[in-house]
């Protein structure tokens, strides 16, 4: 075993930023599966929601993300995201990170969708999960007080009547378990959209991270809601490639196969409407008309500033043969994990010592529906909040176990592939846009054979990792299940209507659940 102040567990922004602030208080382990260039936060091209306009102000933003959830945010978490925003943006650039300037050399704002004020910032146009995500792995690698594991994928969480004590690892380079103890605890694993066949995360957010905090003990909510991006790339041979909301925010239009703007009339503000009322329209644009794909036009835009704006995006497109200045086939994908692991407004959970951060966290920001471009922003403002209060309570952590059971050797990698795929196509039938009781139902079932058809899960690593999948997997469709109505990322065909008593959250516990 390993011993550490603080172990933190993933390598997208929410994990580097909160590894970066503990360095300052104590050794930081920092273990990823994968390299901590390959991250949802790696990935994301909108930008970060900040008020840093005199014009603009937190209340404003704060109404903004309110409405965008549907009656399910926690405004106590919400007042903190906003009012806090500013603060970390601004310690961010004194770091030294750069965001996009405008022709005065005064920070350049976009408009994305449900915000009624430009507010997003931006990095290198089209890249800025790259840019910030990069310029945290170089703050983190130039830090003596951070070792960093990749190729490690969590396992488990060890948990004893103190509360967690470490992680338990399986070092894929070496075929053999690694042992991670600390007095902090910090899961910033991300979400679990991956599980759906149309994605626009790396296919390794699977969700382990919500899995391990379950069979931890943790309090899990709200996982029906799932956030599916309205403008993902089409094409029938590559995945879905992320085609950012701040495109609409410059004025792309969508139009069905027809060539009807069907925007107009649906919302007032047609494109830039919430997410959800976007991705649920596009949906049923297609259904209707039997189509994979609407169209997003900018050919009424300059297209040279579209392409200077854009510069991540046109590139794709030119590369797939497609003139992204004129229109481009789009559909929607699954691409925010709305729920995840209860915390409160200082990132525990409730397991004591275990700290969540980033989109794995429940924290009562999002409601039924994340608000464009605060998802980067809730990393940096409770990764502060997190580390901040591990501070407090320097001298508490949970005393060392002692691990007796050896972990499982990894033998058939097949096993797993055979049940991702199996809910990947699942989930994308039944448990996505649109959803009735019938086709969540039958998913349960199937979730309950491929349990079977698995079998003892201590018999192969593999299969403990597909146990995970199943985990998460059940927890969004029993929440979609339970919820009869409809409400921000959740649409229920047979109950189409927002019901004010389900105004409260889904809310699951291992051998428990209760609303």
């Amino acid at each position: 075993m390993t011993e550490y102040e603080y172990i933190v567990v993933g390598g997208g922004l929410a994990g580097l930023y909160t590894a970066h602030r503990a360095s300052l208080y104590g050794k930081v382990a920092l273990v990823t599966k994968e390299d901590i260039h390959e991250s949802n936060s790696y990935y994301a091209q909108g930008g970060i929601a900040a008020v840093t306009d005199e014009s603009d102000n937190p209340d404003e933003h704060y109404e903004d993300t309110i409405i965008a959830g549907r009656g399910l945010c926690e405004h106590d978490a919400v007042k903190i995201l906003t009012e806090e925003a500013p603060i970390r943006i601004r310690e961010l650039i004194d770091l030294g990170m750069e965001f996009d300037l405008d022709e005065e050399g005064a920070l350049a704002l976009g408009l994305e969708g449900g915000h009624h004020h430009k507010r997003i910032l931006h990095a290198g146009g089209d890249s800025t999960g790259r840019m910030v995500t990069n310029f945290m792995i170089d703050r983190v690698m130039e830090s003596p007080k951070i070792d960093i594991f990749t190729d490690h994928q969590a396992v488990s969480l060890l948990i004893n009547e103190g509360g967690c004590y470490g992680v338990r690892t399986w070092n894929r380079s070496l075929n053999s378990e690694d042992v991670f103890v600390g007095r902090h605890i910090i899961m910033a694993t991300g979400g679990s959209a991956a599980l759906y066949s149309r994605t626009t995360n790396p296919r390794t957010t699977m969700g382990d991270g919500i899995a391990m905090c379950f069979q931890a003990g943790c309090k899990v909510r709200d996982m029906e809601f799932v956030q599916f991006h309205p403008t993902a790339l089409y094409t029938q041979e590559a995945d879905a490639f992320l085609i950012s909301e701040a495109v609409r925010g410059e004025g792309a239009h969508l139009y069905n196969i027809t060539g009807e703007r069907f925007m107009l009339g649906e919302h007032e503000l047609a494109e830039l409407a919430p997410r959800d009322v976007v991705a649920r329209r596009i949906f049923l644009e297609m259904r209707s008309l039997g189509d994979q794909f609407v169209y997003l036009s900018l050919a009424h835009l300059n297209p040279d500033d579209i392409r200077k704006r854009f510069p991540t995006i046109s590139a794709k497109c030119s590369e797939l043969g497609l003139d992204f200045s004129n229109r481009i086939p789009v559909a929607p994908a699954a691409h925010y994990t709305v729920g995840g692991v209860e915390t409160d407004l200082h990132g525990k959970t409730s397991v004591k010592h275990l700290y969540v951060v980033g989109e794995l966290a429940s924290t009562g920001i999002m409601g039924a529906n994340r608000l464009a471009s605060n998802s980067l922003i809730e990393c940096l403002v409770f990764g502060h909040r997190v580390v901040e209060d591990t501070v407090s309570n320097q001298g508490n952590h949970a005393p060392y176990g002692i691990i007796t059971e050896p972990m499982p050797f990894p033998h058939d990698k097949t096993i797993y592939t055979s049940v991702k795929n199996s809910l990947a196509k699942l989930m994308m039938a039944h448990v996505g846009i649109i959803r009735n009781e019938p086709g969540l139902l039958e998913t349960l079932e199937r979730i309950k054979a491929i349990r079977q058809e698995l079998g003892d899960v201590h018999t192969d690593l593999y299969k403990v990792f597909a146990e995970q999948l199943l985990i998460v997997a059940e927890l969004i469709t029993r929440g979609a299940l339970e919820r009869t109505e409809s409400r921000g990322g959740h649409y229920r065909e047979d109950f189409p209507h927002t019901d004010p008593k389900w105004a409260v959250h889904t809310v699951f516990r291992l051998q428990q659940s209760g609303n």
